[in-house]
């Protein structure tokens, strides 16, 4: 009779403990938030969804963060942040003299780039904004408003060498650029076309209806307000 052969069972793996808070930076778990808040919505993202993302304790949070307000608050002004630094770089290095549709183009692909690449802090700022509590709202609403300064006076600098035509409202101009530009999140394709052909396209588009109105091409005629 042949001896049994009797298998060692394989030895039981350890369980590995979650990550303490100095194992995870304060970035990865910005980052971390930025994808659930962008897939999620605010409401349904947890500051234990967030946790159990990093691989970590809840409490742990509380080691670089006081709440799940501060850690949405800090997801937004990145989204922005990250956004309007890129584009007054490219500004900036634009020539002093460079013209309405140059300015455009580049501040524009500047746009679309650190929005495309920032893509869950953008994305998020986008989708939850209307979402989170007022006061976070009211915190992150004066650096949207620095933004669109920004732009509005870029603008404005332009309408004052005469390549925007003086009855133009600006910030209007500056909604509908927005508007346009970060739509880009849901419908880009970058295997269909660049983003220097887009931008050059929306900018195109925009200085077609800025340019100043040539006395032999009318305007499009407003209508007359009535009498109520």
């Amino acid at each position: 009779m042949s001896p049994v052969n009797k298998s060692k069972p394989e030895p039981r793996r350890a369980k590995l403990p979650p990550k303490t808070a100095g194992a995870v930076s304060r970035q990865a778990i910005l980052d971390t938030a930025a994808r659930l808040f962008r897939q999620e919505g605010y409401a349904a993202t947890s500051l234990r969804a967030i946790a159990g993302a990093c691989d970590m304790k809840a409490g742990s949070l509380y080691y670089h963060f006081e709440s799940k307000d501060q850690i949405v608050s800090e997801v937004l002004d990145i989204g922005v942040q990250r956004v309007f630094d890129a584009v007054k770089a490219a500004v900036e290095a634009l020539p002093p003299a460079a013209g309405l549709a140059a300015t455009l183009q580049c501040a524009i692909e500047a746009h679309l780039r650190a929005l495309l690449h920032a893509h869950d802090f953008t994305s998020a700022n986008i989708r939850i904004f209307g979402q989170v509590p007022t006061d976070v709202r009211a915190s992150h609403r004066a650096l949207r408003r620095r933004y669109e300064d920004y732009w509005r006076n870029l603008l404005a600098s332009l309408q004052l060498r005469g390549e925007i035509r003086a009855e133009n409202d600006l910030q209007r101009t500056v909604f509908f650029l927005f508007g346009a530009m970060n739509w880009a999140t849901e419908w880009y394709d970058e295997n269909k076309s660049g983003l220097a052909v887009v931008a050059g396209e929306l900018a195109d588009l925009v200085v077609n209806g800025l340019k100043p109105r040539s006395s032999a091409r009318p305007g499009i005629q407003r209508p007359k307000q009535g009498k109520s």
